[in-house]
């Protein structure tokens, strides 16, 4: 991550105490005691540099290679080590191949991140083995001489698997049509699996420099009724037990479940968590609300505190779209214009509302939307079943990534993206089109970026900020949003060179829970801090300037569920950039801060806070694609006004709740 240090005039807060690799809000004095370094369950040095008052780490959670079915199959055969030597700014090379089967594409990170994970589909991990490597079993077979002709017909003959939920794989690969050891694809997922966990060692800086951390993980790809119900899964250290997969476990309750007793509760030092994602593609089935029939109100609350503790945060931004909010769904309230970032593009008369209920099809950009669908409503219906049962079972934080299957974490870049899913877009009129298999080219984006604020860059510094929910996410800049709620922040507070000893001695960061007011407290409403840095940039790619800071309230009234958008500092702005010279919109903040206190607040109400930081409008990455052509080769997406040419680059913070207890705030 780049060093940067202070412009002239910029606020104390922003200063760097110390010169490191990676960027904070500080500048502050460290506490006379600072907190005992992490515990490391895994052998390595201590990290030489910490600081007790965190900083902001990038990274990319989600990221697929060649182990992927629907990787390999678009000829990616970038590996696990290699996709870790790119997130640290080695060279990879992306397809096409050439006669050696080497990529022809050359791409490399202008900044590498400070962490990542590898996350294939744990779902064929074996059956692609088997396909792809001579002499393995199945290797003859039907299906498998008809996966190594890659392309749609590759993907879609596997992937089908994922929607039926009858825990049977192909036996035509495997040998027999059941899920368990007995199954021909065992010993080779396992034998992937040892590679995967080395690939990760092997990147996993050790030393006391702590430059770059990897985690072990994988994805679980359920997809019952074509509709996207994949999470993420994040191993803390080493002690990792064998991948669950949807032939074994069907539902995310049996994935929770297995979690637990495989990795939590196996007595190793396994821990773990599940990041869902895409929930944009679900047809209201990933939040939902659903209890086993019969079950009693305990046995509801066992289940809301399990998702809860293994779903700690979620992805809000990928490459397949935005997942915050969408406008035009029945219970989301007034409109909010910024809930139209990176959608789909199918004609409003397309776009059906699925009410209560659920659909299918998601996974294929088909069927219904929910207003669960979006995590901003979930959040909502969060505090409702907190309310019934005296549990939220999503209290989540929220985090970006790319989701790219060319194993290249990070590659979020608007004037540098060149496609994430190998031949499928790998070329200027595909990436500019409207999709082969399914719907996306130009409806894609680069995808974003996790921000995690931790001590230092290890994995247990970093895997407790994401337990904690102390984490943001980007759609690809390197902004950074520090959020704290306390109950008497002073409004001077952006000018104190203590704001960060303040903000956590006072109050509760990002991801936190507000604590009751103190006895005797004059306060009649919470007070929040909420301060963004814009992205540095470097010299080949510069950065925008901040526009707005913008806080997001949602709230339970009367039983109701209800959102507020509050402008918080900053000023917006009606330029545009034109798509023909892409030159920046003039005007903006390198940073802002502000003291703040709801307005609305009722001490009866249940709610939650989360920031959103816009940056100035700029040229989307197909408007630079279109611009590069000559007019005569440019495709009809470069004209067609449906099509966005200008992006609003945000931040997301993790929420703060606020629980209304027996302690209420007076005059």
């Amino acid at each position: 991550m780049s060093d940067f240090l202070r412009p002239t005039g910029m606020p104390k807060w922003v200063v760097r105490a110390t010169l490191t690799t990676a960027t904070v809000l500080t500048g502050c004095t460290p506490p006379e005691t600072p907190p005992a370094p992490p515990a490391y369950v895994e052998p390595r040095q201590p990290c030489a540099d910490r600081s007790p008052l965190r900083r902001a780490y990038f990274g990319d959670l989600h990221v697929h290679t060649r182990n992927s079915f629907d990787a390999w199959a678009f000829e990616v055969r970038v590996t696990p080590e290699q996709a870790y030597a790119f997130a640290q700014g080695q060279e990879v090379r992306l397809p096409p191949l050439d006669g050696n089967g080497e990529g022809t594409q050359r791409l490399r990170l202008s900044r590498p991140l400070d962490f990542a994970a590898v996350t294939d589909h744990s779902e064929f991990l074996g059956e692609v083995q088997a396909c792809t490597v001579p002499g393995s079993v199945g290797y003859e077979s039907a299906a498998c001489q008809s996966y190594r002709a890659g392309g749609n017909n590759a993907i879609a003959g596997l992937g089908i698997k994922l929607s039926l939920g009858d825990g049977k794989r192909i036996a035509d690969i495997c040998g027999n049509s059941d899920s368990g050891a007995a199954s021909g694809c065992a010993p080779l997922l396992g034998e992937v699996w040892r590679r995967v966990q080395q690939a990760a060692d092997g990147a996993y800086d050790r030393s006391s420099r702590c430059s770059f951390t990897s985690f072990v993980g994988y994805e679980y790809t359920g997809a019952t009724g074509l509709s996207t119900l994949h999470r993420n899964v994040i191993f803390k250290n080493d002690h990792v037990p064998a991948p669950t997969t949807y032939f074994e476990q069907p539902t995310p309750e049996g994935l929770w479940q297995e979690l637990r007793a495989t990795c939590q509760q196996a007595g190793t030092g396994c821990d773990v968590l599940a990041i869902p994602h895409n929930s944009n593609e679900s047809n209201g089935k990933m939040f939902l609300v659903e209890y086993p029939e019969g079950s009693t109100p305990a046995e509801q609350r066992a289940q809301a505190e399990l998702r809860s503790a293994l779903e700690p945060v979620a992805e809000i931004y990928q490459h397949k779209g935005d997942s915050e909010c969408m406008n035009g769904l029945a219970g989301v309230g007034a409109p909010d214009e910024l809930c139209g970032f990176e959608k789909t593009l199918r004609e409003p008369a397309q776009i059906k509302d699925c009410g209560e209920g659920t659909g299918s099809g998601g996974t294929a950009r088909m069927g219904c939307f929910a207003r669960r669908d979006f995590l901003r409503n979930a959040l909502l219906d969060g505090l409702k079943e907190e309310q019934r049962l005296g549990v939220n079972p999503f209290r989540l934080g929220l985090i970006a990534s790319s989701d790219t299957h060319n194993g290249t974490p990070g590659a979020v870049s608007e004037t540098r993206f060149i496609g994430h899913r190998g031949t499928d877009d790998n070329t200027v009129q595909a990436q500019l089109g409207r999709g082969n298999l399914t719907p996306g080219g130009v409806e894609f984006s680069p995808g974003g970026l996790a921000g995690v604020w931790a001590e230092e860059n290890s994995r247990p510094a970093l895997f407790a900020a994401l337990l904690r929910r102390e984490v943001f996410g980007t759609s690809g800049p390197r902004m950074t949003v520090r959020f704290f709620a306390g109950w008497d922040y002073a409004q001077t507070l952006c000018d104190d060179p203590q704001l960060l000893e303040k903000g956590y001695a006072q109050g509760v960061p990002m991801g936190g829970l507000l604590p009751t007011l103190p006895s005797g407290q004059g306060a009649v409403a919470p007070s929040f801090i909420v301060a963004a840095q814009r992205d540095p940039g470097d010299e080949t790619e510069p950065a925008n300037k901040l526009q707005l800071l913008q806080v997001v309230k949602g709230f339970l009234k009367d039983g109701q569920l209800q959102t507020q958008v509050f402008d918080v500092a900053g000023q917006r702005t009606a330029a545009q950039p034109d798509p023909l010279t892409c030159a920046p919109v003039s005007g903006g903040a390198d940073s802002l801060c502000k003291v703040w206190r709801d307005p609305s607040f009722d001490p009866q109400q249940r709610a939650f806070y989360y920031v959103r930081v816009l940056e100035n409008p700029s040229c989307r990455w197909n408007a630079y694609k279109c611009r590069a052509l000559p007019p005569a080769e440019r495709p009809a997406s470069c004209s067609d006004p449906s099509v966005p040419k200008v992006v609003t680059e945000r931040a997301w913070s993790s929420p703060i709740w606020y629980q209304p207890s027996a302690t209420v705030p007076t005059k």
